[in-house]
């Protein structure tokens, strides 16, 4: 009967220490600490797409149906808007220049405006259809909108507002980042494809497949460490090797994931979800990657905008009819 009773001891023993091991990483106990601290309301009636945040200016703008939201990052305040942007989707930032643009997908149109008065400057025409998702590439000065009405893109010379030319996709673009060397990186949904575009020629130089990431839609990138971070409609994200190509590994996230944000100083990925979660990974390092866990925020809620000065995510979504922004941070 003692020797039963230790063997028993033993084996509880061992599925107690089992069963903490489980505790500590199991992802969805372990949520970086992070959730909703705030949510700041919006009045108005209208749909929402894309967010950006000026970290030095201290301006978070938000698109609302046919305006732009601008926000103080810090207090929340609505400090102004940009008016006549129909359907607009995104905002782009180039501050050193002092402007800003923005994609209004209703009037196939880019308006350009000043980022300290927020007065407009003047609306171009974008030479595609319904332009989305829109950045800004420092090494050319050069502004991308990515035409989802004729699977192209548009350069706009933001010095001069003067469109320098369209890019043939020959799919339908998501989201695109620029590596500050003179690439753009843009994923194609329908294909599940990465594009690299030389930012200076025009042309695409690589079409790489995602697989087994299907339907990548949102993009963030870790630029030093050279790291495309692709979040994909099949419910994972994929890290990329932005110089070959090659999908390094993926990891699960949630679903109907919209946009990816990178932190560079906390080396935290997250993947905003129309579910209502953001799923959250961390880089150990360029070749290894760790699932944390899971946020709870809001259904719909699948835009999303980083500030790196106070590691705080900003993300959009309706509740009981009332626009507002969520305000995402450590607890």
């Amino acid at each position: 009967m003692a020797k039963s009773s230790g063997v028993g001891m033993r084996k509880a023993l061992r599925l107690f220490v089992f069963l903490v091991s489980l505790s500590f990483h199991r992802p969805s106990d372990a949520q970086a600490g992070y959730g909703i601290i705030r949510k700041i309301p919006i009045p108005g009636q209208g749909s929402w797409d894309y967010l950006a945040v000026d970290e030095a200016a201290r301006r978070l703008y938000v698109s609302h149906g046919t305006q732009v939201e601008v926000l103080d990052v810090d207090s929340g305040a609505i400090v102004g808007k940009i008016a006549n942007t129909l359907g607009v989707h995104g905002i782009a930032l180039a501050p050193e220049l002092g402007q800003g643009f923005v994609s209004n997908g209703g009037s196939s149109t880019i308006t350009i405006f000043d980022l300290k008065t927020l007065h407009t400057i003047s609306e171009v025409p974008a030479a595609g259809k319904k332009p989305d998702a829109i950045i800004y590439d420092p090494a050319t000065l050069r502004v991308f909108a990515f035409n989802g009405g004729s699977d192209s893109a548009t350069a706009i010379q933001a010095t001069s507002g003067n469109v320098a030319g369209t890019i043939d996709l020959g799919g339908g673009p998501e989201f695109a980042v620029a590596d500050g060397a003179g690439n753009v990186y843009d994923n194609l949904e329908d294909q599940s494809l990465v594009l690299k575009i030389d930012a200076h020629s025009l042309q695409v130089k690589e079409r790489w497949p995602s697989d087994p990431c299907a339907s990548p839609s949102s993009m963030a990138m870790d630029r030093p460490n050279r790291r495309l971070f692709l979040g994909c409609r099949s419910k994972v994200m994929a890290v990329m090797n932005a110089d070959t190509g090659q999908v390094m590994t993926t990891l699960p996230i949630g679903d109907h994931v919209d946009a990816t944000a990178f932190d560079p100083g906390t080396r935290l990925i997250f993947n905003s979800n129309g579910e209502g979660t953001i799923t959250v990974i961390r880089e150990d390092s360029p070749d290894s990657y760790t699932l944390v866990g899971s946020v709870q925020t809001l259904p719909r809620a699948k835009t999303m905008a980083l500030d790196p000065k106070t590691h705080q995510l900003f993300l959009s979504t309706a509740e009981a009819g009332q626009f507002e922004v969520l305000v995402v941070g450590r607890k």
